[in-house]
């Protein structure tokens, strides 16, 4: 039996069960690998998210909450290939406040990291280089010949400065008692003005450039090859990754704002002013139609979009939307981006009810390059089904990470329950609820009932207590009032004792006393 902790995630390497008989604990029952074979009972909608998957097709999926709409659409995410391009801002010098867009290839990401890492140099210690050079870069004291780091502007060795400054000790100054304070000021700290070293070496007989500089506790040498290097990579105009290449396929905007959805440019008080301020192409920032590029775009209760969903239907049909500053009164609105790539998959999710919300336009263009599915909210009380059940136990244990195993009659109580809760919530007999969110917080909370009494297994008790304790608050008022609109009564009558007639005097102040008999 697996340790309770690792309860098989992805083990797909045991043996299926055939039926509940074959199941002692959840530890027996192994977890598919694929995920999308993790989605309980919704089998036409996992068909079809395997379709939009390899052919790059947008999907609304339409049904109450919790019944695996954002599971789906992150299952699908996984199966798409990793990004292959880079998105890129450059810096347009003729006109600042319009950047560039510049889209990369993974090959040439991986060359330019390659460059780079070439143009790092070697590192050092300060011990190795030339005394010299260790010297002017504030690593090694000229008096006592001791090395400390070059941000020690006296030598914790001999207590002098490290480097002799005009009107220091020892420079020949007739007028350091006048001025040599203020023109030590004027050094570095560290009493070094040096960052870099430039000398010759030579190298198999051959003299080259070579560049010494400061590299915290270290010393990094630059050789000819990568000077040359560093100077075609300064000729370029300045550029920032904009949405880099190793990212997640899924990103979810659910709730998103608008600048969070869509991009903005940041304010700066400056006015992107080339000494002070910093300019236009790095205060640019993607929305999430940006970051969903070549992956996954997930917007749960999509018809709460309201407007914005105009925009999503725009970067559907151009793949591509600008980025622009969107607050009028900010230093970025008048920077604007065109042509951001944004070829994304759409998963979009909404309850039944709010479907006439959802813009006419996106639905057709959803229906037109991609699929409207309705999910179930139940499934036919069958041995496999049951045993689909017993899967999404230990798929919820497994997830959690602090539940015990549950045993097969805690499973076969969940059943029941799940058969309980299709028959009341959706009128079908025969069949087991597929409304499983609220099924795993009963999971959960029969877990922590396991977990906190020591026993080492979820058992069947655990379960059944868990059902007193994981009622809803309709329940819980019905019990103690009687009626939801009892308890509405009693609450009302509370209030109004305690401050209905506080507002009542502000409007009708009686000077004989406080209302309500009170004074």
């Amino acid at each position: 039996m697996a340790e309770s902790g690792a309860h098989g995630v992805g083990d797909s390497s045991r043996r299926s069960p055939i039926g509940l008989e074959d199941v002692e604990t959840t530890d027996d029952i192994p977890i598919p690998s694929d995920p999308l074979a993790r989605v309980i009972g919704q089998e036409k909608a996992v068909e079809i998210a395997r379709i939009a998957a390899y052919q790059h097709r947008h999907l609304l999926l339409v049904g109450p909450p919790g019944i695996g709409k954002s599971m789906t659409a992150q299952a699908l995410a996984l199966h798409l290939d990793r990004p292959r391009t880079e998105i890129r801002v450059v810096h347009n010098p003729e006109n600042p406040e319009r950047p560039t867009v510049e889209v990369v290839s993974a090959d040439e990401v991986h060359k330019e990291h390659e460059t780079a890492r070439a143009v790092e140099g070697e590192l050092i210690g300060p011990a190795d280089a030339p005394a010299s050079v260790s010297e002017r870069l504030g690593y090694r004291c000229p008096r006592c010949s001791f090395y400390s780091l070059p941000g020690d502007r006296y030598c914790p060795s001999c207590g002098n400065l490290k480097q002799l400054v005009p009107g220091a000790a020892g420079s020949g100054n007739p007028f350091r008692d006048l001025v040599g304070g203020i023109l030590e000021l004027t050094v570095s700290p560290g009493g070094n003005p040096q960052e870099s070293v430039r000398t010759t070496r030579l190298r198999n007989g051959v003299e080259e450039v070579v560049a010494y500089e400061r590299a915290g506790d270290k010393i990094k040498i630059l050789d000819q090859r990568a000077l040359e290097r560093r100077r075609l990579l300064q000729k370029e105009s300045p550029r920032k990754v904009l949405v880099k290449l190793d990212r997640n396929t899924f990103v979810m905007a659910t709730g998103a704002s608008e600048t969070e959805l869509l991009g903005d440019v940041r304010h700066d008080p400056y006015g992107g002013h080339p000494q002070l301020g910093t300019l236009p192409y790095e205060r640019v920032i993607p929305g999430a139609v940006h970051e969903a590029h070549e992956g996954v775009l997930f917007l749960d209760e999509l018809p709460h979009l309201g407007h914005l969903q105009r925009h999503i239907l725009t970067a559907m049909q151009e793949k591509r939307f600008p980025v622009s500053g969107r607050n009028p009164q900010s230093g970025g609105a008048a920077v604007r981006v065109d042509s951001v790539p944004c070829d994304f998959i759409l998963v979009a999710a909404s309850n039944i009810q709010d479907l006439p919300q959802i813009l006419s336009p996106l639905r057709s263009r959803i229906a037109g390059a991609g699929y409207e599915v309705l999910l179930d909210t139940a499934m036919p009380d069958t041995e496999a089904n049951r045993l689909k059940l017993a899967q999404f136990c230990a798929q919820e244990i497994a997830t959690d990470g602090r539940i015990r195993p549950a045993t097969r009659e805690a499973i076969e109580q969940l059943i029941l329950e799940a058969r309980r809760r299709a028959e009341l919530i959706d009128g079908r007999r025969n069949s087991l609820t597929l409304r499983l969110r609220e099924l795993g917080g009963l999971i959960r909370t029969a877990g922590d009932l396991a977990a906190v009494s020591g026993s080492e297994c979820l058992e069947a008790a655990h379960v059944k207590a868990a059902l007193l304790r994981a009622r809803s608050i309709e329940e819980q008022i019905r019990e103690t009032y009687g009626s939801l609109q009892g308890g509405l009564r009693k609450d009302v009558s509370e209030s109004q004792r305690q401050s209905m007639g506080y507002f009542n005097w502000n409007e009708h102040p009686d000077p004989g006393g406080f209302p309500g008999g009170y004074g």
